[in-house]
């Protein structure tokens, strides 16, 4: 639609919508606000056709090298390609990725400015901090999940359990210790999630880190953890590592002859990383659909596929609905482990 036609729209909308005496009154009203609501549309659209005129700045809220920017950094690069303006990957990392999220909650709602997001913000610290500043449903617009991330429970080589069934059975005969990247962490929750759904009490030890977490396991110092696909395939392959379960409810790419903890004794456990891209909440709907269109072909795309897959990642792109109802069940699910895990972050 013309800037011209748009002009018509502004001149003729308020001219319609004064009130008349008598029963004109309302048909002049109705009519005015029918054309207002249309102007909103075409102008939504006018928006759109002119979107992007400058570079896109994507927030991630952890460093460079994590596999949260590495996600965003295949993303980022092809929608680059796609949307003919540069996507700036802008790390900005501390407190669990509370900080970009409260950036890009507060940012101009202009389409600008886009979080990659991962369910540790979005869904775990929620309830795991006291007060946040920012509210995941009510200040972020969804615009699509981009991945699903799988970790593998793995155990010292030398221990006596070969399945997760014989694992539940030696965590009910003893403590055990498993650990993880630190209190409130997925790995963490994950380990809580095990304790609730199997009725073991495994003891949780907090690292700063995951891999100081997976040396001790491989040391025999502590029994287990929950480690990202990426980095347990190799070591299970290399025999360092006893891998005895995925955490998703389907077998990891990476390790296909490696069943599920569902599969093999848990029923039901389900642990999925995720990541994906928000916007600030008030971004125009236009904007947010061509931004959507676009992801969605960047992750079909077979270059950005295989990226992808090689990291450890299951591709999951969808409709802005449906990543937002996604996000608002993960909240209420990992709500109810921290209630039950009693874990509290300052």
């Amino acid at each position: 639609m013309g800037v011209n036609a748009l002009r018509v729209m502004v001149i003729f909308t308020p001219t319609l919508a004064l009130p008349h005496q008598g029963g004109g009154n309302r048909f002049f009203c109705t009519v005015g606000l029918f054309i207002a609501a249309w102007w909103l549309v075409f102008a939504g659209v006018a928006i759109a056709q002119g979107y992007p005129t400058k570079p896109l700045r994507m927030l991630v809220g952890f460093p460079a090298g994590s596999s949260l920017d590495t996600a965003a950094r295949i993303v980022g690069g092809k929608l680059s390609e796609l949307l003919r303006q540069n996507v700036i990957i802008d790390n900005r990392a501390g407190a669990a990725g509370n900080i970009a999220t409260e950036i890009a909650a507060r940012a101009r709602p202009d389409g600008y400015t886009l979080l990659m997001g991962a369910n540790g913000a979005l869904a775990i610290n929620p309830a795991l901090y006291a007060k946040l500043p920012f509210d995941t449903v009510k200040d972020l617009a969804p615009i699509s999940k981009i991945v699903d991330t799988a970790n593998i429970l793995v155990i010292n080589v030398l221990s006596s359990a070969n399945s997760v069934e014989q694992l539940i059975a030696l965590a009910r005969t003893g403590a055990l210790l498993g650990g993880s990247s630190g209190v409130g962490s997925p790995g963490h929750l994950a380990l809580e999630l095990f304790n609730m759904m199997a009725g073991t009490k495994i003891v949780h030890v907090a690292y700063k880190a995951s891999a100081p977490a997976l040396l001790d396991v491989m040391g025999g110092n502590i029994h287990l953890t929950f480690a990202t696909a990426a980095t347990a395939a190799p070591l299970i392959k290399a025999g360092k590592l006893k891998g005895l379960g995925v955490t998703a409810l389907k077998r990891s790419t990476l390790l296909p002859e490696l069943p599920t903890i569902s599969e093999t004794g848990l029923a039901g456990f389900e642990v999925t990383g995720w990541y994906g891209v928000l916007a600030p909440a008030g971004t125009p709907r236009p904007l947010i659909n061509q931004l959507n269109a676009a992801i969605v072909t960047a992750l079909n795309l077979p270059d950005v596929r295989q990226s992808m897959l090689a990291q450890g990642f299951d591709i999951s792109p969808g409709t802005p609905e449906e990543f937002g109802a996604f996000i608002r069940a993960e909240i209420a699910k990992w709500g109810k482990v921290v209630k039950f895990s009693g874990a509290k972050a300052n």
